[in-house]
């Protein structure tokens, strides 16, 4: 499905509608409140759609004094964030191009939240273990204050260790997972010998113990899958420093259809695909390769200025003015 329009005339809106309809929240911020159109007190997305030859019915109400309500088929949840293990969305915006540009941070939430989609059963792993070290490192400053004892970092140098290992042998099963798909869509798109390394090792209680001094002076954990990273190369070259801005999204692109093909191979259900101003900076080859293999994704949603920006007959075209959608 193509989605035409003038800038500023609400494509990126809609896709973030179908993002927080689908996922309970938007790609763009976290402040739900800012979803919610000035001076009105509520907002809702309600979409249906069919799932092998089954309704699906989703529906997201924010209300600006009592949160964020979601119901899957007439069911209400127990949180919005239920929806994400119901239904899978991938999301291409511009700003996604920190993956590939931004630094460690933003690679490690990617990435964390890649594996709690493809390896569901874990996906708590990066929230236990952030609060592992958030309790270690509050240990380590009531130690700096003279208001604890050495002894009580201990119990949570061992939570640290243990929890940290777990989480990089899941970050690496899960890139492991990617890879062969991230290669083969990178090489599709031009971007020859394309591959992710993770860089970081499993902490242990005795490397954690054998800095405890560092540790305290800085009141921070230093070591730990929390500082580790994931390089993207392409030809030789780390696209972060000797990428151009094309090849990086070309990268982030690579990675998305890398996942959307192993969720539709795990779950026999494609994920809904939603690419925001995707075509803007590539050549014509490009955009003609990238709209071939998207035809196999499942659902795709792309946006552009104008229907010339995609070289294929789209399935739908859809023509958005200031609050008006229009079926072409």
């Amino acid at each position: 499905m193509l989605v035409t329009g003038a800038n500023g005339a609400g494509k990126t809106n809609l896709l973030e509608s179908l993002h927080v309809g689908t996922q309970g929240f938007s790609p763009r911020t976290r402040a739900d409140q800012l979803l919610v159109r000035l001076g009105a007190a509520s907002a809702r997305v309600a979409l249906t759609g069919d799932r092998n030859g089954r309704l699906l019915a989703l529906e997201v109400t924010l209300q600006q004094q009592e949160g964020k309500r979601a119901k899957l088929n007439g069911s209400l949840l127990r949180s919005a964030d239920q929806l994400r293990s119901r239904v899978s969305t991938l999301v291409f915006t511009p700003d996604r191009l920190a993956v590939v540009k931004g630094g460690p941070a933003a690679r490690r939430a990617y990435f964390d939240r890649t594996l709690a989609r493809i390896l569901p059963g874990r996906a708590q792993q990066p929230l236990e273990y952030a609060a592992a070290v958030g309790q270690r490192n509050a240990a380590l400053r009531r130690v700096t204050a003279g208001a604890s004892t050495r002894s009580a970092v201990a119990p949570w140098t061992e939570q640290v260790a243990a929890l940290g290992a777990a989480l990089v042998e899941s970050r690496r099963e899960a890139i492991a997972l990617l890879a062969a798909g991230f290669t083969e869509h990178a090489g599709e798109l031009g971007l020859p010998a394309a591959a992710l390394d993770y860089t970081g090792e499993p902490p242990t209680a005795a490397a954690l113990e054998a800095r405890l001094e560092r540790d305290l002076e800085r009141g921070a954990t230093g070591l730990g899958p929390h500082l580790d990273d994931i390089t993207i190369r392409a030809g030789g070259r780390e696209l972060r420093t000797l990428g151009s801005q094309g090849e990086q999204r070309l990268a982030v692109l690579s990675l998305l259809l890398a996942e959307a093909a192993f969720l539709a191979e795990q779950r026999g259900t494609p994920p809904l695909v939603l690419l925001d101003d995707v075509l803007s900076e590539l050549d014509a080859a490009r955009r003609r390769t990238l709209a071939e293999r998207i035809r196999s994704v499942g659902q795709v949603i792309v946006t552009a200025t104008g229907a010339e920006s995609l070289p294929l007959e789209p399935a739908q075209l859809l023509e958005v003015t200031p609050g008006l959608v229009r079926m072409c």
